[in-house]
């Protein structure tokens, strides 16, 4: 993202810098894998393994973690040393191949500042985030990228108190960085040291009890949560079910805010029970507002890790697939998977949980992973990295015309990301595909790569971000960007978004690329021709052509035009006139001119 106004308290960056023009430094060599960074504190949980001499072998359920989830204590000596060690590796890395979870034991923690890189997540063990307190801080900045935090993507902070050193924490982060179940006992900072560019964010179910200061942040998204105060608005501040957030006002200042979410379930997470790991799978709430965990023990169930198969890189999709079969549940310890066959979640109820980043390549053009058509499966924590070969999807939640009535118990997707280029050679003809009614997807990050290794707008074609049919479906916190055609395409009934934030494709080579029919480029956001009612809150389009600046894109947001399909807070920017948009929506909205970023807004539509 680029710079943009800053409060009277915050000095103004200079100059208009992007992602793009700056990515190449950005992908520096990864360095040796850390010498002993990898033994897992816990002891191994196994379940007994039963032959069968007319099939595989049973898989065992539970075990060791693997070398790079690395369990912290109290008690644990030069937790400084083994923190700064894995930041070194990580802090540039942006696509490399490491992937951390750092744990930490319920207790208490004095002295540290945990600074996080790439593929990182720090996470405390206890049932709530009080169980584990760190009297220092949990750390993102920008000094690797010359005080630039528009490229702070792929890390995570969940399950912990902070007491901050100076009284606030630093959060600098843009997209794919979730700070989830979080207590600041203090302030939260989410620009970086110097006030430079920052595109993030998201934060639910967390307490923070200082003041929140975006400062230079140009969009964010807090959901479920309670803030002391916020600071500041630049585009697009979006909140749902925040005690304390700010009121209603947008389009000057641009909060937009709902006093409830409509519906949540909290991500799964992983948690000491004594000795023993098991998993929480938080209950869904209903028009939800403030924290899951404010009166003691939170609500909803929890797993043994003796139900998971604790999987490791190097699993072929194959032993996945059994262990789902079998009726264990997915723990996905950190590293890279390719996949030569689709994963396939069949069962009602399942769970698949990454940890570190946990990643998934497939290869030979399969879609990574499917889910049936059934009950409250959960998917949680991972990435998937389109292969070299391109696949007609990467996520499919629900097959072809599923219509089941899953409202009680929805699946969930959440912390889910998907990457096309970047790490090199990607191509996926639509990302992610919703088919089953009431899913949520909370928190997306669904991205064609704008710089990196295999990055053209053929090399790492992409046409369609997202695409939903079922209907029902719940978005919070979607971000979707550089698509070659639409980003999102929505043909479902009742979908609603809370949160959208968008680039289109930086690289277009002409007007003609782009052409949809006698539109000018194709929308952000369409919503499907038939569609009856759909409603989004707090949406923003942004274009940056800056390999042709003179493509018009006719408008951010396509919908019909009826009473039932209605919008809140919409916003578009043209980036430093490169590129221009001549509506909003359809054909409302002022245009976007000159070489100001400054943003055109619609109220509401229709």
């Amino acid at each position: 993202m680029p710079s943009s106004p800053t409060p009277s308290s915050a000095p103004e960056p200079s100059g208009v810098r992007r992602r793009s023009l700056l990515g190449a430094a950005a992908a520096a060599p990864v360095l040796a894998s850390l010498a002993g960074a990898g033994t897992a504190a816990a002891s191994p949980v196994t379940a007994s393994a039963v032959g069968s001499p007319d099939g595989p072998r049973a898989l065992p359920g539970g075990g060791d973690l693997g070398p790079n989830v690395i369990v912290f204590d109290p008690s644990t000596a030069n937790i400084q040393g083994r923190l700064d060690e894995i930041f070194k590796q990580q802090e540039s890395a942006q696509f490399g191949t490491g992937r951390y979870a750092l744990l930490f034991r319920p207790g208490t923690y004095n002295g540290l500042n945990a600074q996080l890189g790439f593929y990182t997540s720090i996470a405390g063990l206890g049932l709530s985030p009080d169980d584990t307190t760190i009297n220092g801080d949990v750390t993102v900045d920008a000094g690797w990228f010359d005080g630039n935090a528009t490229q702070n993507f792929w890390r995570s902070a969940e399950n912990l108190a902070l007491v901050p050193v100076s009284g606030t924490n630093r959060w600098a982060v843009s997209q794919a960085a979730p700070f989830r179940r979080m207590h600041v006992r203090g302030g939260l900072n989410l620009a970086p040291d110097g006030y430079g560019w920052a595109s993030g964010g998201y934060i639910a179910d967390s307490r923070i009890d200082g003041t929140v200061g975006p400062y230079s942040q140009q969009q964010w998204y807090t959901r479920d949560s309670s803030v002391g105060g916020w600071l500041n608005a630049v585009w697009n501040m979006v909140f749902s079910g925040v005690e304390g957030a700010p009121a209603q006002s947008f389009p000057e200042p641009p909060y937009t805010t709902l006093e409830t979410t409509p519906v949540s379930r909290e991500k799964p997470f992983l948690y000491l029970d004594g000795a023993e790991y098991r998993v929480f799978l938080p209950e869904k709430r209903t028009d939800a507002r403030g924290v899951s965990w404010g009166n003691g023990t939170p609500r909803g169930t929890s797993l043994p890790l003796s139900q998971f198969y604790v999987a490791k890189p190097g699993d072929p999709a194959a032993t996945l697939n059994q262990a789902l079969e079998e009726g264990l549940h997915l723990l996905l310890t950190p590293g890279i998977y390719h996949l030569d066959r689709t994963v396939e979640v069949n069962r009602a109820g399942m769970v698949v949980l990454g940890l570190g980043y946990a990643t998934l390549i497939p290869d030979n053009g399969v879609t990574a992973l499917k889910v049936a058509d059934v009950d409250g499966v959960r998917l949680a924590g991972f990435l998937v990295d389109a292969g070299p070969v391109n696949s007609r999807t990467l996520l499919e939640i629900g097959p072809e015309g599923a219509s089941a009535d899953h409202s009680a118990n929805p699946t969930t997707v959440q912390d889910v990301f998907v990457r096309i280029g970047g790490a090199g050679p990607g191509k996926a003809t639509t990302s992610l595909v919703v088919n089953s009614r009431h899913t949520v997807v909370d928190h997306t990050w669904v991205w064609r790569a704008d710089h990196g290794d295999g990055v053209g707008w053929e090399t790492n074609r992409a046409d369609y971000g997202v695409v939903v049919n079922g209907d029902d479906v719940l978005m919070t916190g979607l971000f979707v960007e550089h698509f070659n055609k639409y980003d999102v395409q929505w043909n479902g009934e009742r979908g609603r978004t809370v949160f959208f934030q968008n680039e289109k494709a930086y690289d277009a080579p002409d007007q003609a690329a782009i052409q949809n029919g006698s539109v000018k480029g194709y929308a952000a956001y369409k919503v499907g021709d038939d569609v009856t009612e759909h409603e989004g809150w707090g949406l923003g389009s942004y274009c940056y052509y800056n390999v042709n600046p003179s493509i018009v894109q006719h408008h951010g947001f396509a919908a019909p035009n009826r009473s039932g399909v209605r919008f809140h807070g919409l916003l578009v920017v043209s980036l430093g006139g490169n590129g221009q948009y001549e509506c909003v929506i359809n054909d409302t909205g002022s245009p976007t001119s000159g070489t100001d970023t400054v943003p055109s807004k619609v109220v509401r539509y229709p």
